[in-house]
């Protein structure tokens, strides 16, 4: 299918005329408008509280610290094992959907979300809070792909692109307004309600769901994706973060952890290879030939591990080397994510206007300029208005310009019935960024002495400074003839939205 093809536009991008409010396939129904609407409020939501756990421990990272006597590499598994289990799962997710029903599969997603959010809040322990995270990355997982298949066959292909901006937009709010958030609980509550807030929120999801959205399903789809190609794709990133985050304490050249990096390569290859050739495969690598697909979720990677590893330095250096209280840091960094809100859903519609590039390039040099204002100008002595808060409005701008639009971005001329699944991918690949953000900033900060943590810091700015760099700089890539892929077995089942209503 060609890319000029008005079927293979994508559903970032409105059909002519409708730039203009025309709407070219049927006319508007104020009744299913404000039905769409509602759909479009309760799957964003869904998408808010599953990605606000992204981040908002964060804030909390030095309290659950010593709430539970444990260090920073041990405590960084509570972190990544929400995006490690989030990421492996959010494309089979989609799949389950389409056999056993969307908004079942979104149901159960939010209700179990809860319950294992009430777990956490309540574990005595590091090791039933990590195993805890775990399950709750699983019921997020089944709330992302269903969430946004419920909602695009609400809206007619000219208004698509403003609800898949709507829903990504609350999604990197949600990452970006995780620490305040969390700062607050923390401070007036305790690090447990952090989790605990979770409760009544999903449980008012769950019971308007039931009532308001409707149910969906393929009536192709059959089978279950490929159990062996979820725990690989688990595996792989599992072990190359668990190689980072111990190789500055055992060692580069221990064998423990040459041993993690060998196995992740060994693991990767027999993912992709699981991939090619099962009957239901957990991804689908035909998605990979197209140019842009391939660019974005590269740039995704890539600005995934610069966003969630400096949200976490900013968070630690705040309260470790200028001694903020945790609501102080959360304050001092509150401008940034409301930038974010402020511009996410404007980043999206010049993009469906002007194209992804130059607002993906705007965002990298936004993000290269505030990651090295930090590393220059924050100093051991505490200065938040001149050394700090231009930095910080900086780092929320080139957020607000590049999560959003990533989002879109990355499936634009994907077929519409291969939208829902492409997103999936696009999102398995932001949480493998929080994971890999995460680890570096873990190996490269270390356990430095207070005379050398300035120093330390400076170097973990740098290399995400770096990282956001290469986020750009990969859009400039020229497409190339499609890569020959191992053709996926014609059974595999995609995720096909339902035809659009006239909303």
């Amino acid at each position: 299918m060609s890319a000029t093809d008005p079927t293979a536009r994508g559903l970032a991008e409105p059909p002519p005329g409708a730039e203009h409010g025309a709407e070219p396939d049927a006319p508007e129904d104020p009744a299913a408008r404000r039905h769409a609407l509602r759909v479009l409020a309760l799957g964003s939501l869904g998408v808010f509280v599953v990605f606000l756990d992204t981040t908002i421990v964060n804030i909390a990272f030095p309290t659950i610290s010593r709430s539970f006597h444990t260090g920073s590499a041990q405590l960084s598994w509570v972190l990544n094992a929400y995006s490690l289990v989030f990421a492996a799962v959010l494309i089979p997710a989609g799949r389950l959907a389409d056999r056993y029903g969307r908004k079942r599969v979104f149901l159960t997603g939010m209700l179990g979300f809860a319950l294992m959010s009430g777990v956490c809040g309540l574990a005595p322990g590091i090791g039933l809070l990590i195993a805890a995270r775990a399950l709750q990355a699983v019921f997020a997982a089944l709330v992302v792909p269903t969430s946004l298949a419920l909602i695009l066959p609400e809206f007619s292909a000219a208004r698509r692109h403003v609800a898949v901006g709507t829903w990504g937009a609350m999604g990197a709010a949600a990452a970006a307004l995780g620490p305040t958030l969390g700062a607050l609980l923390t401070e007036y509550a305790s690090w447990r309600w952090i989790f605990l807030v979770n409760v009544p929120i999903c449980v008012l999801v769950a019971v308007l769901g039931r009532r308001l959205l409707p149910e969906s399903r393929d009536p192709a789809a059959s089978g279950i994706p490929d159990p062996l190609g979820v725990l690989l794709v688990a595996g792989a990133p599992a072990m190359l973060s668990l190689a980072i985050v111990e190789g500055p304490d055992w060692g580069w050249s221990d064998p423990r952890v040459l041993g993690a990096f060998a196995l992740s390569a060994v693991l990767l290859a027999a993912f992709l290879r699981r991939s090619a050739t099962a009957a239901q495969p957990v991804l689908d690598l035909s998605l990979f030939r197209e140019h842009q697909f391939r660019v974005v979720n590269a740039a995704t990677l890539l600005f995934a591990t610069a966003f969630y590893g400096m949200l976490l330095a900013n968070v630690i250096f705040l309260q470790t080397v200028w001694h903020y209280s945790v609501l102080r840091s959360a304050l001092a960094s509150a401008l940034g994510p409301m930038l974010v809100t402020l511009i996410a859903r404007t980043s999206s519609r010049i993009a469906a206007r002007s194209g992804h590039r130059p607002v993906l390039l705007a965002g990298s040099v936004a993000w290269v300029l505030a990651a090295a204002g930090f590393a220059t100008a924050a100093g051991g002595s505490p200065h938040w208005l001149t050394h700090w808060l231009p930095w910080t409005l900086l780092m929320g701008l080139a957020i607000g310009l590049t999560l959003p639009v990533q989002s879109g971005a990355a499936v634009k001329h994907l077929p519409p019935e291969r939208f829902a699944i492409g997103s999936a991918v696009n999102s398995s690949f932001r949480q493998l960024g929080a994971v890999l953000g995460i680890s570096i900033f873990v190996a490269v900060l270390g356990t430095p002495a207070p005379a050398a943590a300035v120093s330390a810091f400076d170097h973990v700015w740098w290399v995400f400074a770096g990282l956001g760099l290469a986020a750009g700089l990969v859009q400039l890539l020229p497409a190339r003839t499609p890569v020959t892929l191992p053709e996926v077995p014609s059974s595999a089942p995609t995720l096909e939205a339902t035809p659009p209503r006239s909303a």
